[in-house]
């Protein structure tokens, strides 16, 4: 398993580009660290090595993600993220307490916040629902990243028609944040629900906009037609 990871990691750092890498460093206001490669370029990586662990079970292959986190490379997370997702088919709920213990121990940036909850924890939460609970733990944690994952884990669901009470909940918890990630996080979250609940969301607002902050409400209302826009946000 070492051997594997040593070679993933000699073919990253075979691709690495100086330029790519002080863009991407330039990109984040958080600090990150960086080989500098190109998203599509960590993907086929990504592949390629993920065909060498058809024979490991799924713990193993979460015990190589979490090396991947441990590293604290971004693109390291990202091959963790689609390996992850890569198994989703096999998922438990039990899986919940990994992937809690990976957003809140190595989750550092909104690039690897979204990649991790858009796809590997909304589809675990797609087959049990009652993990709903668990977001909304997660929306109350001190953690900006924590409180992010809480509603970027619903983006597909939302744009699908799904949990809308829930989203409603996440975002009345999340709601004064202060923070303009959480703020963009679950203003996003309320954009994708107004796709298949556009009445449903609009009333929502509506009935927030004098406290909401205008970054989130501006991402909920980004989809809506223009008159809609126009009277969500005026004073």
């Amino acid at each position: 398993m070492t051997s594997l990871l040593n070679n993933l990691r000699e073919e990253l750092t075979s691709n690495a580009d100086q330029k790519v890498k002080e863009s991407g460093e330039r990109f984040f206001r958080e600090g990150v660290r960086l080989y500098g490669i190109r998203t599509a370029v960590v993907i086929r990586i990504g592949k390629d090595h993920f065909k060498f662990l058809k024979d490991k079970t799924k713990a193993e292959i979460f015990g190589l993600c979490e090396e991947l986190w441990i590293s604290g490379m971004m693109e390291e997370s990202f091959i963790a993220c689609n390996w992850s997702y890569y198994l989703h088919k096999n998922y438990e709920s039990s899986d919940f307490e990994t992937f809690d213990r990976w957003v809140k121990n190595y989750v550092s940036n909104w690039a690897s916040c979204d990649t991790f909850c858009n796809h590997s924890v909304g589809s675990l939460i797609e087959m049990y629902p009652f993990l709903l609970a668990k977001l909304k733990e997660w929306a109350k944690s001190e953690n900006r990243w924590v409180k992010r994952a809480s509603a970027v884990s619903l983006i597909v669901p939302a744009r699908q028609g799904k949990f809308l009470e829930d989203i409603f909940e996440i975002a009345d918890i999340l709601h004064s944040d202060t923070d303009d990630m959480v703020q963009k996080g679950y203003g996003w979250m309320l954009k994708e629900a107004s796709k298949a609940h556009q009445k449903e969301v609009f009333n929502y607002v509506i009935g927030k906009k004098a406290t909401m902050p205008r970054t989130a409400l501006r991402y909920a209302i980004e989809k809506m037609p223009e008159v809609l826009k126009l009277q969500a946000m005026a004073k």
